[in-house]
């Protein structure tokens, strides 16, 4: 006979027979429910007349089976974030020439500035500024350490990828590309791509694998078919929405990688801010690029 209690705090369960048998009771740490016949807390044979064994081997049946079903579905997410990530970033090392502009809430231009981004492997960025009032600045990225370079100075500066570069654009969403590497998550389901309702979503919900990346969380939604990212709202390390992100691609039908992505501050001003790839081609840059001390000690590298 086999026997369920569920232990009541502060109190000897009394247990109740699933069949026709004598009442039996057991004193058990408090807030745990024990299955009579399998192990005891102390290692002892279980009560009711059961065996250990067939129990030990049915759990662990179904403990592999929780455990399999749960690396699954991590397992899942992350070719679909690879192939969004391939519409933000085509190789493995690129150069990208990158415009951000910052729009008035009345839709008026308020500044553009022009940026060259040499997105490198394994979680490595330059960032060149190249307009004017910025000329001969710097920024580099390696993993979870920014620095900012400024001319006439020998000393790089520790920043972090929420820094502002211009508008709610920020050195993370410049220089960093890359949500299969940093992310792990979960498809919570088809919906909606947006209010219009014309088109169906991937909805995935991220949460960022270490603490360096400029987003904590992430809600992102991409195309059900080719799995091409549509839009995201970014959260920071409070959890608060920082901002809503929309991205605009290079053709309506049968896109190849993503033209534009758009940023609307959620936290003050309501500013959009457009960050626009103009060019993209592969390049691997010199190791002394990214150096730290080596960019400080030279203004130009070209």
């Amino acid at each position: 006979m086999i026997y369920l209690t569920t232990i009541p705090s502060k109190a000897t369960p009394s247990l109740q027979p699933t069949g026709s048998s004598r009442r039996r009771s057991v004193t058990s740490p408090r807030g745990q429910m024990w299955l009579l016949g399998s192990p005891s807390p102390g290692g002892a044979r279980g009560l009711g007349g059961v065996g250990a064994g067939p129990l030990r081997v049915f759990g662990a049946i179904l403990i592999a089976s929780l455990l399999g079903a749960t690396t699954a579905n991590a397992q899942d997410i992350t070719p679909l974030l690879k192939e969004a990530d391939r519409y933000r970033m085509s190789a493995d090392n690129l150069q990208v020439e990158t415009q951000v502009t910052v729009f008035n809430t009345d839709g008026s231009q308020d500044k553009e500035r022009r940026y060259t981004v040499f997105a490198q492997s394994e979680r490595k960025s330059l960032v060149l500024m190249q307009s004017p009032v910025e000329k001969g600045q710097k920024v580099l990225m390696l993993a979870d350490d920014f620095w900012l370079l400024m001319p006439n100075t020998q000393r790089p500066l520790r920043i972090t990828p929420m820094q502002k570069l211009l508008g709610d654009a920020s050195t993370g969403d410049i220089a960093t590309m890359n949500w299969a590497g940093d992310y792990t998550g979960q498809v919570l389901g088809e919906e909606a791509c947006g209010p219009e309702g014309k088109a169906t979503c991937l909805h995935l919900s991220l949460q960022a694998s270490r603490k360096g990346v400029t987003y904590q969380r992430i809600e992102l939604w991409l195309g059900k078919t080719r799995h091409e990212p549509v839009r995201a709202d970014l959260f920071v390390q409070s959890d608060k929405l920082a901002k809503q992100a929309r991205f605009v691609m290079d053709k309506p039908v049968n896109p190849t990688m993503v033209s534009e992505m758009v940023l609307i501050d959620q936290i003050s001003n309501k500013k959009e801010t457009r960050i626009k790839y103009l060019n993209r081609k592969e390049r691997t840059v010199s190791a002394e690029w990214l150096n730290p001390m080596f960019l400080a000690r030279n203004a130009t590298l070209e």
